[in-house]
């Protein structure tokens, strides 16, 4: 979703551009490190949560969770050290608009493993361990996209000084984390007490939805009135046009999985609308989903013919796109079509494709010194 040293990618990079040397070192590693935590999270998750698939599907998503928390446990202590003994770095990030909306990634990434827990990560943790990994894990990671939910917001306003024509995807990171929160509890509802607190937690989730899905009705139309009046993005901005795929796919799975456990949170006639609400929402925006992944694919291809290079932001096509696979999921079981099983198939088909390929080459940048490099102006 983001790249640290790439040319002329300033939403996706961290401040600078091209590395003066191929040199290893955590001074350069901002939040936009988390984003391969969220893509192979949900490359798991949403494995695991096929019905019927391959008998080697699931212990094969159990394995990427548990790369997954790895991953998360290792860009945490970087992060650590990062904050520790760089804080002139860490304070340039939040100064600027191209990086603090970043901090997002920070909840997503930890909500993305907690939700897994409870899926292909309980054949890992074991029964009894994984509702309390997932329960830390969501709590963490709600707070903390709260705070950046509104902070980040903050410092655009207050610090930062955004050029016309700079409105980039990257700044819907910080809102779509409650979004992540939304679609994460209900998973946790089941294992409170009946009454009060199952309710509570339903609604809570509810006002997340809330939350993410207004700021996000604010943000997009800025968005797309950017690429109308200023053209396409540079080319190494152009994956993260797939950010958009974030919310829709994240809105949709979160409204299925409320209305999943809503029967046993709240009474009978509001169970029931909630269920309907699923349906009538997570259709048409699953529309808008498909037709953005089609508008943002062309896009894409017209930068990589013009020598789009690789950056992190490559990124973006991982966690987006596995949250319409886990919508698809989730509209298939509350519709009974069978198309949008095969849907889920596709995309899940596309999403480990370029997992596999963003996690090569990352793997490879890092190797070479390039990805932490020291940026050049």
């Amino acid at each position: 979703m983001v790249t640290a040293v790439q040319p002329v990618a300033p939403p996706l990079a961290l401040p600078g551009e091209t590395p003066r040397t191929a040199r290893f070192s955590v001074r350069h590693l901002g939040p936009n490190w988390y984003a391969p935590v969220m893509g192979t999270a949900i490359v798991g998750t949403a494995g695991g949560a096929f019905a019927g698939g391959p008998a080697v599907l699931r212990p094969a998503a159990a394995g990427v969770w548990a790369l997954a928390a790895l991953l998360l446990a290792v860009v945490l202590a970087a992060r650590a050290v990062h904050w520790t003994r760089h804080r002139d770095r860490a304070r340039a990030h939040l100064d600027d608009p191209a990086v603090a909306p970043f901090y997002g990634c920070l909840s997503m990434a930890l909500l993305a493993v907690g939700a897994g827990a409870l899926g292909p990560g309980r054949d890992v943790l074991g029964g009894s361990a994984a509702p309390v990994v997932a329960a830390v894990l969501f709590a963490v990671g709600t707070v903390t996209g709260l705070v950046v939910a509104v902070a980040v917001p903050y410092l655009m306003v207050v610090r930062h000084r955004v050029a016309p024509g700079g409105a980039s995807p990257v700044w819907l990171l910080p809102v779509v984390a409650p979004m992540v929160s939304a679609s994460s509890g209900p998973l946790l509802v089941p294992y409170l007490p009946a009454g009060q607190w199952r309710e509570a937690l339903l609604l809570a989730s509810y006002a997340l939805f809330g939350v993410s899905l207004l700021a996000t009705l604010l943000i997009l139309p800025v968005v797309f009135a950017r690429l109308l009046h200023h053209g396409p993005l540079p080319l190494a901005l152009t994956p993260a046009l797939f950010l958009v795929l974030g919310p829709l796919g994240q809105s949709t799975t979160a409204v299925n999985k409320l209305a999943d456990v809503a029967p046993g949170a709240v009474p009978a006639p509001y169970a029931q609308g909630l269920g309907a609400l699923a349906v009538v929402y997570g259709v048409p925006v699953m529309g808008f989903a498909l037709l953005w992944l089609a508008l943002a694919g062309a896009m894409v291809v017209r930068a990589f013919r013009g020598g789009m290079p690789f950056t992190m932001g490559w990124w973006a096509f991982t966690f987006p796109v596995g949250t319409c696979v886990t919508g698809s999921q989730t509209l298939a079981h509350h519709t009974g079509l069978t198309a949008y099983a095969w849907l889920a198939v596709a995309l899940y088909a596309l999403l480990v494709t370029a997992w596999a390929v963003a996690s090569v080459l990352t793997v490879r940048g890092l190797l070479r010194g390039e990805l932490l490099a020291a940026p050049r102006r």
